[in-house]
Order: C-alpha cells, then sequence, then structure tokens
C-alpha cells in the first residue's frame, strides 16, 4: 500500500511539474503540430491524478449519449442490462469508456504522428487505429470491423479525424453501460494540442438509426504522461468468468 501511495502522489507531481513547464507545441518536419506522446487523465486506474482534468459534473457518459436514443432504441435497451457487455468477451468499444476514443476501454493511449499517417495505440486488447493523413478516401471495400475505419486530415492546426464502416455488434462504452450502435455509426473528432502537455478532443458521434440528434461529445483535456512507452493489456475471456457469472445473477 505505501509503495502504491508513493507511486500514486509520486505521478501527480510529475504532472504537475510538468504542467507548470509547458512549453510550446512541438511541430513535425512540415509545420504540423506534432501529437505524439502517451496521453491520460492526469493518472492512470487508482492513482491519485486519476480524472484530474476531467469534469465529473457532466454525469455518466454512456447516459449522455443513451438519453438521445429513439423510442426503439431506448426499448431495446430494456432489456441489455451488465452480462450483455461485448467487452466481457473482449470486443473493443466503438468509442471508448472515458470517452477517449484513443483510450479504447483503458485510461491511457498512446500517438505517434508521421506527416502521412497517425498511429493510435491502446493498452486494451492490443488495440491501434492507423489515420492517414495524405488526402486518401475512405476504403468502402473493406468488411466493417470493431473499430471502424478511419481517415483524418488537417484544417489549420487541428487534425480532424472521421471513422465510419462500423460491425454493429459493440457498445460505445464498456463496464456496464448498455450503449449499443448501428452500423451507421460515424465519428468526427478534432484533436487539438496548445501547449506541449495538453492535448485537447472534441468529437461528435452520428447514428441516425438509434439516435434523435448526433451526439456532442464533452470536450476532453489530456495531459502528457510521465513515460513514454504503454503497457499490454491482455484481455481473455477466461478471466472475465467471475464478472460475467455476477453478472447474470445480478450481483
Amino acid at each position: 500500500m505505501k509503495n502504491f501511495l508513493f507511486v500514486s502522489l509520486l505521478t501527480v507531481s510529475l504532472a504537475s511539474i510538468a504542467a507548470e513547464e509547458a512549453g510550446p507545441t512541438p511541430r513535425m518536419a512540415n509545420g504540423r503540430p506534432d501529437l505524439s506522446g502517451v496521453w491520460w487523465t492526469g493518472g492512470d486506474l487508482g492513482s491519485a491524478g486519476y480524472g484530474s482534468t476531467t469534469d465529473r459534473s457532466r454525469g455518466l457518459q454512456y447516459e449522455l449519449y443513451t438519453n438521445l436514443y429513439n423510442e426503439e432504441s431506448k426499448a431495446r435497451m430494456a432489456t441489455l442490462n451488465d452480462k450483455d457487455d461485448p467487452t466481457l468477451f473482449c470486443k473493443p468499444t466503438a468509442f471508448g469508456t472515458l470517452m477517449v476514443r484513443f483510450f479504447d476501454a483503458g485510461a491511457v493511449g498512446q500517438i505517434m504522428s508521421t506527416p502521412d499517417m497517425m498511429v493510435f495505440l491502446q493498452e486494451t486488447f492490443h488495440g491501434y487505429q492507423l489515420v492517414p493523413t495524405d488526402g486518401r478516401d475512405h476504403r468502402d471495400y473493406l468488411p466493417p470491423s470493431y473499430r471502424g475505419d478511419a481517415v483524418g486530415h488537417w484544417e489549420g492546426d487541428t487534425f480532424v479525424v472521421e471513422t465510419k464502416n462500423f460491425r454493429d455488434d459493440t457498445w460505445m462504452f464498456a463496464e456496464g453501460g448498455v450503449s449499443f450502435h448501428s452500423d451507421q455509426l460515424r465519428i468526427v473528432e478534432r484533436y487539438e494540442r496548445p501547449d506541449a502537455n495538453t492535448l485537447v478532443i472534441n468529437a461528435t458521434v452520428y447514428d441516425p438509426v438509434v439516435l434523435t440528434q448526433p451526439w456532442e461529445v464533452p470536450t476532453k483535456r489530456l495531459v502528457l504522461a510521465p513515460f513514454d512507452q504503454l503497457l499490454p493489456l491482455v484481455c481473455e475471456s477466461l478471466e472475465t468468468a467471475e464478472i460475467m457469472k455476477n453478472a447474470q445473477s445480478g450481483e
């Protein structure tokens, strides 16, 4: 416990120092902002700094999303609960449990920037997404996938990512938040790096099949983590067997 507390306090201290010493936005050779780095909300799960940049007054993210369900979707939602969460079978989310898409079901993610390609990495499920920035269009010949097909472009210093072509058998979020979507899901994200240690993300979620209107995701403000590599978090369905059993029994 003492070691954990020490690590937690050290994490917060390092993050605080980094925030105070934030320099100008780093840039790639082409002059565009370099979004590279490991990003989180101020700490990992369980640390004292976790969620320090998050506005918790907004309530649970899946409620913000499901409040926009149409009547048919609300009826379907009433038939589902924790035991139906696809992440129990190691399927990724379509969006992200902390409303940060490149986190997926975790609380930290990494971006690797190049002039022609952005690489988004997640700790969970060995996840990644490649986002070309060279002007190519979506690959409509691909079958739908869990995380969709993404392309990006720059609008000034803002990096814009559009993702579509999703499967419809995942949820938007994990951890018991019933949040299904259709295969018509489309997500548009806007990334800005106002200084060396800050990443600001705004996103809009479109799904005309299940939502009555687009969902404007609350702005997420992330900070640069004091390390430069992610840890792999392996998921196997056997590991979630007890969780599934408890969910089934309502415990």
